[in-house]
């Protein structure tokens, strides 16, 4: 359904950082960087995989409000990668890894807040199959 998704940030230098450290544990990685000098509305960050740009980060005045971004994880370890590497980089908890079988019996994710507050979590829908 969707292409990309990208959203200002207060810090990007910050959260740039906390981003590489955060997705490289799922198997993304910065793809493409866009300095302030190319761009009208400031450096952009996309980060994927591939070379694919999905997940775009921006320098500017974040939004009001929390968003939710769930990124897909290829197994339990690395949800579990995910929420140390996040903590390390200190984000604040939301949830730690564990399986949620309110949403279904074999999701197992984990939830943090990024430096501006945003809902971000890893999720493994296959927990218990592999």
């Amino acid at each position: 359904m969707l292409d990309h998704i990208g959203f200002p940030v207060s810090n990007y230098v910050q959260s740039l950082e906390f981003y590489k450290k955060v997705l490289g544990t799922l198997g993304y990685e910065l793809v493409m960087e866009v300095d302030d000098g190319a761009s009208a509305s400031g450096a952009h960050a996309g980060f994927g995989k591939d070379g694919r740009p999905q997940f775009w980060i921006t320098e500017g005045q974040p939004i009001v409000g929390r968003l939710h971004v769930a990124f897909s994880a290829v197994d339990e370890a690395a949800v579990d990668d995910f929420y140390a590497a996040a903590i390390a980089a200190s984000a604040s908890d939301n949830g730690p890894p564990g399986l949620r079988p309110h949403y279904h019996p074999n999701y197992y994710g984990a939830f943090v807040f990024d430096p501006d507050g945003h809902n971000i979590e890893a999720v493994c829908h296959d927990a218990g199959r592999l």
